[in-house]
């Protein structure tokens, strides 16, 4: 008989420790294992984790076997893991409804449970008895059935679990918007059943889709039916939101020793080594101990201050648990497989030495894992005092069984009886590897022979759609169709994937479907509700961000491929060549770089071997010999309106290629079903009337409205009522800048002109205006007559137009709608799009998309109950509805709200940085910003600010919204183009700067420099003769060239007198006065005895300050650190008022400094200030006062009220511009809330920059807490 070697000697030992802690737990009929000895319930979670030292074993003792037993203990042991995994499986397949279910409620009641009865798999407790939505858990159970299938295991068995498992992944796909209770199963820390999103879990659910991508669940047995296909794009959203959130935990947790899991062993899901690095230091640094680490910062489980009869605290009792946090030694073995992982063998020998000084031992000298080390109660005040310095005793489950697993699978490998890639065979480890860069494939098709032969004379050479078969061409909405099918199986009662909108990505790959080889069009070509792609410049920057996401998202094997098609829609007018926009686009895709990313453009033969392709077998015919179901199975979830001729975008039905072919028939009835359906009444004839103008509404409508106004003091009224006839008289526009009610007019002038056609009693003759609508000539006037006869008769009403019935008023906005399109009409297009009730496609995605970002919304104008918040995902119709309510059922400002939400999607998924410290985005605001910006750059009214913005195309409102949330300077031009029968005014926006300057305007700095000197001398000499005659002056701020960030007006500048202004770079005294001037505000007379009195001098910067501090109100934004700032300086008071309403002391005691949680709950109380630029004064005096919190005081008084300080300020500020000669004019003040608007437009540093004066301010304030000795006021 053969002696043991060492390592079977070794072996043999660590077998017997898996018996003795894990094994002879596990029930003999369901595989499960309880979490403990007196809790006889299996958690997903502890499962999963326990039986990984199982698997190890199994695999080290395959590897390293001896003897024809070690060979059946490995056997026996995988057995054991197989057992417990399929008892996990058996426990879902009984909850097979809750999967159903919970992909289209996401409901906390709808969710798997968290544990079950480990003798029966039987559910224990009730729907709402239990934290049971854990992403997490279900995610943590799919990665290891991969990664355990991959390894050789065989846990899959049927084609009806296969069906199961696929639906799980749809269950966990959506957990980048899915709120749930996390790995600590009590979601908020308040443990009040408050769920929130982890970052645990969407990691964690990243880390499963790709490791069960393309995984065939029978292994080397298994064919096509039995592979998991999962859309790459769902876990790019995982991996965005993720990121976002690292370092924090979630909203009430800032950090969480649990991302241990998620940014190393065992899911590796964070690709970014930089904030892995971070997230890691930050566990380190604020949760760990002596005795291991925290799970997050006032954690109050089994503390000796825990009240132990209730499960939830109390959110100021959170504080008593500081300092004296349990500590878990299960968080070191996570850094020990860091360790091994990452090749820091000085780490790992750390944590082990660190371990084996904490392990208990028990019977027979086993080394056992506790489960906690409590401070002693009688302890408690002296750890609180001195953290880290008293001993501490185990507490709870011995041995913790899930600790216990990873301590044994890292000494298994610590000792070499295992290798990493061993327990990770699908390679997750190499995550944070650098990609290679990636070249994006483009293929440019042509609609028809004619556009094609158009693209040819510009020596643009491409295919048509007809040209490239075999390959078919579809658009995308077709591959979310073809997707819905996946998982489908009616013995379970399971539906298949819920529709959505393709991704990039998605539509970026070809697919093999029954032999025949399908490419997808983005699905930004296929947007057929919205009139976003009516704008060819939108398509352009669409397909310029798509392009750029996929050179830096893109993971697959093989190159992306996006299928460009040049339709109609995309040629000029008289349709003789291509628009300059897309033209200019398709030539800089030919020279191989666009938007940043690296693309090739060729024909898809060329491409069909450096493609990526993916085989969608489950559209393989079924075992009966049929492909589908009948299609009357087919669900269409969206009811198109837009109208639209046989080809889809270009893309003709496939009855021309083969009729016959069963695949044909389901894609072109698919085709059928989703194509919008044109009714449409022959083209209005022309005729010799006059223009007709309809009413806006009903006069006695319009006038309660106003009323309405009036008494809700509502800004900028104009946006909110409805401006269907742009061309007749309206009102002035309510800008920031004016408080008093627009609402001035004689409120029934807008009707004078009307001359309605009345029958013999008296009443409107509808039929009369179904006659006028036949002979109108003009979009507008056909407009007018429509919005009249949709509000007093309804979208459904027949008008019988050409005496033929069944011509609906919808009938006809649909035509109209397709007619202004063509022309470009965007105020006509977005009112008609309005009264069609059109919602933008994936407009629910958008929202969701900020909303995961952490990112609340507001609808409609401030302040609350008429600006709605959203702080949750809403489906289509609810968000709708309440955009409509907000709205105050303005059809104009709702269909802008939804296109301001789309775009700010867009730029949160590519530009996340010009979102940063910003919590709410308040569009009903933002929108208000835009029109005011248009106002004070075109020096024009309100009324025509408004008529300016909506009639902007698509591209150029997402451009404004960039230049306003980037804070970049820009130009606003006017122009004059011919519009129909009349002359629509027209804006262009430029950037300006150093990016837009010549090279003339960007040299002869030395030349700029001198005439400052000649600048500062004349000051100077000013100033002699103003002393001469005794005045006492000085050049206010907007006089005064200053360094200038376009990011904030925090940044603090040089207390010298004059300096130079920068704008990217370049030196410039003469700064765009496009967005600085304020119309509101005269030249003031600063030198009244000079020679220069009779020669008004205007300050191009003035207005600068007031408009700055006006966007970063809008948007919430605020310096960086400020909201830890805050949190300091409440420690010092009982708390800050502002403008009535408090943010006490106490949310200290809850909320810890980093917390989104405390962030949110600062700027909602900011957000109670309705006048963005007062709230941002409200922001700077906040931070003069947060910079007592450094200072050694213990106190600085009890409620401080800001205002009083900002209103301080301004008396101060106010008192030296009088003595400085300064009359009435200039201080003029704003009759909302009393401040000086030059106050407004003050720099912020400076003599008399509003810091100085804060800072005066604050100190009058708190004079009597601030130290005798280290203050004076000057």
């Amino acid at each position: 008989m053969r002696s043991r070697s060492n390592s079977g000697v070794r072996l043999d030992s660590y077998a017997r420790l898996v018996q003795q802690t894990i094994l002879c737990h596990q029930d003999p009929v369901t595989g499960l294992l309880p979490a403990s000895s007196e809790v006889k319930d299996a958690w997903v979670r502890d499962n999963v984790y326990t039986i990984l030292a199982v698997w190890g074993l199994g695999l080290a003792y395959r590897k390293n076997a001896d003897r024809d037993e070690d060979k059946a203990k490995a056997y026996e042991l995988e057995q054991n893991v197989v057992k417990l995994m399929r008892g996990l499986l058996q426990c879902m397949m009984r909850q097979v409804e809750k999967v159903e279910n919970f992909k289209y409620s996401q409901s906390t009641n709808d969710a798997l449970h968290a544990k079950y009865n480990t003798k029966t798999c039987a559910t224990v407790v009730g729907d709402d008895q239990w934290g049971h939505l854990q992403v997490d858990a279900t995610s943590l159970y799919l990665l290891f059935l991969a990664q355990m299938t991959a390894s050789g295991l065989h846990i899959i068995y049927t084609l009806d679990e296969v069906s199961l498992v696929q639906n799980l992944v749809f269950y966990i796909e959506t957990a980048y918007k899915t709120a749930d209770y996390g790995m600590w199963e009590r979601g908020d820390k308040t443990n009040q059943g408050i769920a929130e999103l982890n970052a645990s879990s969407v990691g964690m659910a990243k880390a499963a889709l790709e490791a069960l991508d393309e995984l065939d669940l029978f292994g080397a047995s298994g064919g096509p039916q039995s592979v998991i296909h999962v859309l790459s794009d769902e876990v790019q959203h995982c991996q965005s939101i993720l990121h976002s959130l690292l370092p924090r935990a979630s909203t009430s947790k800032e950090i969480d020793a649990g991302l241990l899991s998620v940014i190393s062993y065992p899911a590796f899901a964070v690709e970014d080594i930089e904030l892995v690095h971070i997230t890691k230091k930050e566990i380190i640094s604020k949760l760990q101990g002596r005795y291991g680490c925290c799970r997050f910062l006032r954690d109050g489980h089994k503390t000796p201050r825990e009240d132990p009869t209730r499960l939830y605290y109390e959110p100021a009792e959170l504080k008593l648990f500081e300092n004296i946090e349990c500590e878990w030694p299960l968080f070191w073995t996570y850094f020990i497989l860091d360790g091994l992982f990452s090749n820091r063998y000085e780490q790992v020998q750390e944590y082990r030495e660190a371990l084996d000084g904490i392990l208990i031992k028990g019977k027979n000298g086993i080394r056992l894992m506790p489960e906690i080390y409590s401070v002693p109660a009688d302890k408690v005040d002296e750890e609180y005092r001195n953290p880290h310095t008293v001993d501490r005793i185990p507490l709870g489950k011995l041995p913790h069984m899930w600790g216990q697993s990873l301590y044994i699978l890292g000494c298994l490998l610590a000792e070499g009886f295992l290798a990493p890639g061993e327990i990770d065979p699908l390679n997750r480890r190499f995550s944070t590897v650098a990609k290679p860069d990636v070249v994006v494939q483009v293929s440019i098709l042509a609609e028809t022979e004619e556009i094609k032969e158009i693209l040819r004379n510009h020596d643009i050479h491409v295919d048509t759609v007809a040209d490239v078969y075999p390959i078919r061409v579809q658009p995308a909405r077709i591959l979310s169709h073809i997707y819905a099918r996946l998982g489908r199986h009616s013995k379970l009662g399971l539906s298949g994937r819920p529709y959505r909108h393709m991704g990039v990505l998605g539509t970026s790959k070809l697919y093999n479907i029954r032999n025949h080889i399908f490419t997808f069009t983005p699905q930004f070509i296929d947007q057929q509700q919205f009139y976003l792609a009516l704008d060819n410049k939108m398509i352009v920057e669409m397909l310029r961000t798509d392009l750029s996401y996929l050179c830096g998202r893109w993971r697959m094997t093989g190159r992306p491929t996006v299928t460009f098609p040049v339709s109609r829609t995309m040629l000029t007018e008289d349709e003789t060549s291509v628009d300059p926009a897309v033209l200019s686009t398709l030539r800089k895709l030919q020279d191989g770089y666009f938007g940043g990313a690296r693309v090739q453009t060729g024909r898809l033969s060329e491409f069909l071997t450096t493609s990526c392709r993916t085989h969608l077998s489950f559209m393989d015919p079924r075992p009966d010999g049929k492909l589908l179901d009948d299609f009357e199975d087919i669900s269409v979830h969206h009811n198109y309106e837009s109208s639209s001729e046989d080809s889809v975008h270009g893309l003709h039905s496939l009855d021309d290629v083969d009729a016959s072919d069963e695949l044909t028939q389901y894609l072109d009835n698919l085709l059928e079903r989703t194509t919008p359906k044109a009714n449409l009444p022959p083209s209005s004839k022309k005729g010799g009337l006059s223009r007709f103008r309809a009413a806006v509404q009903t006069t006695q409508d319009l006038i309660s409205l106003e009323s309405q106004a009036k008494g809700l003091n509502i800004q900028n009224v104009q946006l909110y009522l409805p401006t269907k006839v742009f061309w007749s008289p309206q009102p002035s526009l309510n800008l920031l800048e004016s408080s008093h009610s627009p609402l001035h007019e004689n409120k029934s002038s807008a009707f004078n002109h009307l001359d309605l056609p009345k029958d013999a009693f008296g009443n409107i003759d509808f039929d009369a205006l179904v006659q006028q609508l036949k002979q109108c000539p003009s979009l507008q006037d056909q407009a007018d007559i429509l919005y009249l006869l949709y509000n007093m008769k309804g979208p459904d009403w027949d008008t019988q137009l050409y005496d033929q019935p069944g011509t609906t008023v919808r009938d006809i906005l649909i035509e109209l709608y397709s007619k202004a399109g063509s022309t470009h009409q965007w105020s006509l297009i977005r009112s008609i799009s309005g009264m069609l009730k059109k919602k933008v496609e994936a407009l629910d995605e958008a929202c969701t998309d900020l909303l995961s970002h952490q990112k609340h919304l507001t609808v409609g104008l401030p302040p609350e109950p008429r600006e709605k918040t959203i702080s949750a995902p809403l489906p289509l119709d609810e968000l709708t509805k309440l955009i409509d309510e907000a709205s105050g059922q303005t059809i104009s400002i709702a269909v802008l709200t939804q296109e301001i939400m789309v775009y700010l999607a867009m730029y949160m998924r590519t530009q996340p940085s010009l979102f940063s410290e910003m919590f709410r985005l308040r569009i009903g605001l933002i929108i208000q910003v835009m029109a005011t910006e248009l106002a004070q750059s075109l020096n024009c009214s309100g009324e025509e600010a408004t008529e300016s913005l909506m009639n902007l195309s698509p591209s150029d409102m997402k451009n404004l919204l960039h230049h306003i949330l980037s804070g970049k300077e820009f130009a606003v031009e006017r122009s004059t183009r011919s519009i129909d029968s009349a002359l629509s005014p027209a804006i262009s926006i430029r950037e300006t700067g150093a990016v837009g300057a010549t090279k003339s305007e960007r040299a002869g700095i030395s030349k700029l420099k001198n005439e400052m000197k000649q600048l500062k001398q004349r000051r100077l000499s000013l100033q002699a003769e103003v002393q001469h005659d005794k005045y006492k002056l000085s050049v206010p701020s907007e006089y005064q060239f200053q360094k200038r960030r376009s990011s904030s007006p925090f940044e603090q500048q040089s207390d010298q007198s004059i300096s130079f202004q920068t704008i990217d770079g370049d030196i410039s005294l003469t700064p765009t006065t496009s967005l600085l001037s304020s119309p509101t505000s005269s030249s003031p007379e600063f030198f009244p005895n000079t020679p220069f009195r009779d020669q008004p001098v205007k300050d191009s910067r003035q207005g600068q300050w007031v408009r700055r501090r006006r966007l970063d109100g809008a948007l919430n934004r605020v310096p960086v650190g400020f909201y830890q700032k805050v949190w300091k300086i409440l420690q010092k008071c009982h708390g800050l008022s502002i403008e009535g309403f408090v943010l006490p002391s106490s949310t200290t005691r809850e909320m810890t400094p980093g917390e989104i949680k405390f962030s949110v709950h600062v700027e909602s109380v900011l957000n109670r200030v309705p006048q963005p630029e007062y709230r941002q004064l409200l922001v700077e005096a906040i931070l003069v006062l947060t910079m007592l919190a450094d200072i050694e005081i213990h106190s600085i008084g009890g409620i401080i009220h800001v205002e009083r300080i900002v209103h301080t300020a301004n008396d101060l500020f106010v008192q030296d511009q009088k003595a400085l000669g300064a009359d009435g004019d200039i201080l003029d003040k704003d009759p909302t809330n009393g401040i000086c608007k030059l106050f407004y437009d003050s720099a912020p540093s400076g003599r008399f920059g509003t810091m100085t004066y804060l800072s005066k301010a604050v100190a009058i304030n708190v004079q009597e807490f601030l130290p005798s000795s280290g203050c004076s006021m000057q």
